[in-house]
């Protein structure tokens, strides 16, 4: 198949990897861009870094606080300007203190806002700002102690990154630490019992490929194997990484050093894993000008 410029800058700016690697892998891979990324890093020609969802759509993500339980959900929006809109904003703070009491995204939605059910409410609100919105998706922890945090907030409890943490023991303070670290690292998951076995497999996958590519013997590679997957594994759970605000200290070790359990985290990031469609400009212009 064709290999267009703009897959092969996708390709780029993902990995890093030069022009000519990045066409050669799309036409290895029939330009699929994931397969792409994989025989790049197979051939030591890509960034190993985790490849995070591509936060293209708008909006907001908020949390909300109370009895030991906390919740975090996106409210998507087609631009930025709406997202700072107070009206908006007002809507999306009030489908966080719902959300509090309800089980599922599902039941969210019918759940009641003001004699209205939260559906209907954005559906009007829609039809008064005059742009497309939606509420996406929605996760909740419970814990003797929750935490919430906000990266570069907006509002009260608003921003483009909510963390939630729960903890065994009350310590507010630890818990805030730790949330700012999870805004930071993203990791993937808790420990390594949690994180997606399918993932797991990939990279191992990925892992003796590269081994592979340098001619070592078998033997070796296994070795290898074992050391990278370690790291691989620490990098990606929250109990493995090394802690932001100690980095001699695993958020593992911390926590045990705090006499707490980190028992389990949320982190959701506007447009995480949304592609938004990139408008060409010039194209666009060309195209109203011939009317």
């Amino acid at each position: 198949m064709a290999i267009t410029a703009a897959q092969v800058k996708e390709l780029r700016d993902t990995t890093g990897a030069g022009m000519m690697d990045a066409k050669k892998a799309l036409t290895e891979t029939d330009g699929d861009m994931e397969a792409a990324i994989d025989w790049l890093r197979t051939k030591g020609l890509a960034k190993a870094a985790k490849k995070s969802g591509r936060t293209a759509a708008e909006g907001l993500v908020a949390v909300a606080v109370a009895d030991g339980k906390g919740v975090a959900l996106e409210v998507n929006s087609e631009t930025d300007f709406v997202a700072k809109n107070a009206e908006f904003q007002s809507m999306v703070s009030a489908i966080a203190g719902a959300a509090l009491n309800a089980a599922d995204i599902d039941a969210l939605n019918a759940a009641d806002l003001g004699g209205k059910t939260v559906a209907d409410t954005i559906t009007d609100k829609i039809a008064t700002i005059g742009e497309n919105m939606g509420l996406r998706r929605m996760a909740s922890v419970e814990g003797a102690c929750v935490v919430s945090y906000v990266h570069n907030a907006v509002a009260d409890g608003m921003g483009k990154i909510g963390v939630l943490v729960a903890l065994s023991t009350d310590n507010e303070a630890f818990g805030k630490q730790v949330a700012m670290h999870i805004a930071a690292a993203s990791p993937a998951a808790l420990g390594e019992a949690d994180l997606d076995p399918a993932i797991v497999e990939k990279e191992r996958g990925i892992q003796i490929e590269i081994a592979r590519e340098s001619g070592k013997p078998e033997q070796v590679i296994e070795k290898m194997i074992v050391g990278r997957m370690k790291k691989f594994i620490a990098e990606s759970t929250l109990l493995g990484q090394a802690f932001v605000v100690n980095p001699d200290l695993t958020v593992a070790d911390a926590a045990k050093e705090a006499g707490v359990e980190i028992v389990a985290f949320v982190r959701l990031e506007v447009g995480e894993g949304i592609e938004k469609k990139e408008e060409d400009f010039a194209a666009e212009v060309a195209k109203a000008a011939q009317g």
